[in-house]
């Protein structure tokens, strides 16, 4: 045993709270959050630090960080803690006074413990791994760390291609990972008892032995004298020649979160969030999610009524959140949302759908998520500004669709929706883009005309597309930013063209260049960690906020890391792949068929207009349809779980609300 197995672990709070009137939004780091977990240090044996690489304002709503803080310390001897990525305020100070990367709950040093767990929900957190690793004292290459430094252990959607970060990681876990911890837990426990056979590696090889956790170290790059990948092959005895994706079945098995933590500062999202399924499988050809998920696993009406009752009480939360990637499309959501507004009619409780597909949203969501007077935001995603462009990434919705859903919207009392369009996408001309100035003023023009109302508004949102692994469109020419910036400013003009609708249309957009450098990150290989380790030590953190974001920065990383060898920040965004060339993930197994995925990218450009002969093809959803052989379920030994099952909320039983809690976690009415 360690000395650390035997010896409380002291908090740095002492130390880090002399700093804190220094530093903006200081309670952020204060920890003592309701329904946070504390144990002692000694009474438990196996110890995980779970990181968010993002400010605590956004990843303390994570819903999979919540989930594994609960899962693990429900475990006898098990502890699990969180920790956020500090400011660069903060960060500075910590420098200067020698105070490590921390943890909220306890204010433990993360260098302490056995794992630190790292949840990735974009690519542009990379750099700040780096921060919380330098941070911590663990070395920055996996090569470089001893059995006395904690396992670096990877997992969320932005880690299906772990390669451009490779080096910094022990391990990587792909998919779900409620059961995967709880493995992986069970592992370092029995290492650590039996005396560390073997040292780190000895720990890292009983993990790979059965492909389901990804150990970077054990796997050999080559690559041809053009730059692309030749082979990636193992190099230990034992080690699976591809890894593969965990999969939770029986969501109803695995009711969490049950009590997040309440945050003690304003975050981005304030709710109790249920997830009532998981996965999608309606063949959006750009959506990663979708993809990596699949296949769809649903809650029963009864697991998530008893979740939303559990987890209200818990928390005091205003609002309940029923999330998915597209929740509309549960098999029972009309009575799901009728059953809770009953339950809640007359408290402060309000329903909300974050996730709403445009032909799924119907008069019967609209009556219910208002039924209380709340009115949350309603965003929809036609993802496309013409049906052409559409159908090409197979979002089957048409103008009528959206039409008629924004009509009903306006119509329950909305005076507000947020349409979410991408820019950039395979064959997209410039004509594509400009249809979104046309659709937005169809939809001012049909709220006014439903509601009598000149106050109808609507916010046109848009975001670069940037292929992802995993996908149809894995094998895509990413747009250069140019382009898309100068759509960007004509779709601007063209939105202020008509004086009828200008002012009542918002515009909300994001430029090219950080798209590209996502795409770099996103589809990546091994030789990319010496661009984001150059890029980091120039001063990169928190490159999602605009405000943080270079792009000089990147492009200057990237002639520098990448000088020895004949690739380019262009080399890795903005060019077609073929069939043949190996993909820097294609021995981590998502379950999708290869062949598949290539096929449906074929049909996506083929030559022709949506609906026509030689037109890109439709992919319908397998839920109500054929099998069409995506590969997941025969190759993962899973299946799709819908139902409806046929069961009811008792919505004439009030569930009980505790008052709702402030910030501080005092009661509001004390």
């Amino acid at each position: 045993m360690g000395i650390l197995d035997v010896m409380p672990v002291e908090s740095v709070f002492p130390e880090l709270e002399t700093l804190l009137p220094l530093v903006r939004k200081p309670v952020q780091y204060i920890g003592g959050e309701v329904n946070s977990t504390v144990k002692e240090w000694d009474e438990t044996d196996v110890r995980w630090a779970l990181f968010y690489p993002d400010a605590y304002e956004v990843g303390q709503p994570n819903q999979g960080l919540a989930i594994l803080y609960e899962v693990l310390n429900e475990q006898p001897g098990v502890l699990a803690e969180r920790t956020y990525c500090v400011w660069p305020d903060l960060e500075k100070l910590m420098r200067e006074h020698g105070i490590p990367q921390f943890t909220v709950d306890a204010h433990r040093p993360v260098g302490a413990f056995d794992v630190l767990g790292v949840s990735f929900s974009t690519e542009l957190g990379y750099t700040n791994l780096l921060t919380a690793l330098d941070l911590s004292g663990i070395p920055m290459l996996s090569s470089e760390r001893s059995e006395a430094t904690p396992l670096v252990i990877a997992g969320g959607h932005a880690a299906f291609n772990p390669e451009p970060i490779a080096d910094f990681l022990d391990a990587v876990v792909l998919g779900d990972g409620e059961e995967a911890v709880l493995k992986i837990t069970s592992l370092v426990r029995d290492w650590k008892r039996a005396g560390r056979p073997g040292g780190r590696d000895g720990l890292l090889l009983s993990l790979a032995a059965d492909g389901d956790v990804y150990v970077p170290r054990f796997y050999d790059v080559s690559y041809l004298p053009d730059g692309r990948i030749s082979r990636v092959t193992p190099n230990r005895p034992g080690v699976p020649a591809a890894v593969r994706k965990h999969t939770l079945m029986d969501l109803d098995a695995w009711p969490y979160p049950k009590a997040p933590v309440v945050p003690v500062t304003e975050t981005v999202h304030e709710r109790y969030s249920v997830e009532i399924f998981r996965g999608c499988t309606r063949g959006c050809r750009f959506c990663q999610a979708g993809m990596i998920t699949r296949p769809v696993r649903e809650r029963s009406i009864t697991t998530i009524g008893k979740m939303v009752e559990g987890g209200v009480k818990a928390t005091g939360f205003s609002e309940v959140g029923l999330l998915s990637l597209s929740s509309a499309d549960h098999s029972e959501i009309d009575n799901i949302a009728v059953d809770l507004a009953d339950c809640y009619e007359g408290t402060n409780t309000g329903l909300s759908l974050p996730s709403t597909r445009v032909d799924a949203f119907n008069v019967t969501l609209a009556d219910e998520l208002s039924r209380n007077g709340r009115r949350s935001g309603l965003t929809f995603a036609p993802e496309g500004g013409s049906e052409r462009m559409r159908a090409v990434i197979n979002k089957m919705v048409t103008e009528e669709d959206l039409i008629r859903t924004v009509t009903t919207a306006y119509a329950s009392g909305w005076r507000q929706v947020k349409l979410y369009f991408m820019c950039g996408l395979p064959t997209e001309d410039d004509s594509d883009v400009l249809a979104i100035a046309d659709l937005a003023r169809k939809v001012i023009a049909a709220g006014r005309e439903e509601t009598g109302r000149k106050d109808i508004r609507c916010t046109v949102s848009i975001g670069g597309f940037v292929p992802k692994p995993h996908t149809p469109f894995q094998w895509a020419a990413q747009c250069p930013p140019d382009v898309i910036d100068a759509r960007l400013k004509a779709l601007g003009a063209a939105l202020r063209s008509d004086r009828r609708y200008g002012r009542a249309i918002g515009y909300r957009y994001h430029e090219g260049t950080p798209s590209l450098v996502e795409g770099l990150l996103s589809r990546g290989d091994r030789r990319v960690a010496a661009v984001i380790l150059a890029a980091w030590r120039d001063g990169a953190r928190f490159d999602g906020w605009s405000e943080h974001f270079s792009f000089s920065r990147w492009a200057a990383a990237c002639e520098t890391a990448l000088a020895d060898w004949p690739v380019s920040l262009d080399w890795y965004t903005t060019r077609e792949r073929d069939y043949d060339e190996v993909l820097p993930w294609d021995h981590l197994d998502s379950g999708l068929d290869r062949d598949w995925l290539w096929q449906d990218w074929r049909s996506a450009v083929a030559p022709g207009e949506a609906g026509q002969a030689g037109g890109p093809g439709e992919v319908e959803d397998c839920r109500w349809t054929p099998c069409y052989e995506c590969g997941v379920c025969s190759s993962m030994g899973t299946e799709i779980q819908t139902g409806p099952t046929g069961d009811r909320l008792d919505g004439r039983r009030l569930l009980p609300v505790l008052p709702v809690l402030t910030r501080s976690g005092a009661r509001a009415d004390s």
